[in-house]
């Protein structure tokens, strides 16, 4: 990305894979990105919100125990100004309607990549770029 960053995103990266974990951060990281925290489900995440002022959540929807979509509303209903992109390996276009009735900004298809998810992460800067 060329464009120069005047925004700052901390960003948390939620999903149950450590191989899709790793791999959000890595490419978020590379292109100059703030990864504040990563975790495997949705209690790691509740406990990392209390503790992290991250503005931009990319979350998983398929998680054991509680969804991601549960983990959603959890997180948008705790932090004010907060921006949540849903990804998923699921191709259902209930799936997606409901990760956006319930607060997501954006939705991710599984496999996506490096273009389409800081794409997706500079829509949000932009966002908050015109908030500001």
């Amino acid at each position: 990305m060329s464009r120069k960053k005047s925004v700052v995103l901390n960003i948390v990266v939620v999903d149950d894979s450590e191989y899709s974990r790793k791999s959000v951060t890595e490419i978020l990281e590379g292109a100059g990105y703030n990864v504040v925290g990563t975790a495997s489900n949705a209690e790691e995440a509740v406990q990392l919100s209390a503790t992290v002022n991250a503005n931009l959540w990319l979350i998983d929807v398929v998680m054991p125990d509680v969804s991601g979509i549960e983990l959603s509303k959890l997180v948008s209903e705790k932090k004010m100004n907060v921006y949540i992109i849903m990804m998923s390996s699921l191709n259902m276009e209930s799936i997606i309607i409901e990760s956006i009735s319930n607060g997501a900004i954006d939705f991710l298809q599984k496999p996506f990549d490096k273009k389409m998810l800081l794409s997706s992460v500079e829509k949000i800067a932009q966002l908050i770029e015109n908030e500001v």
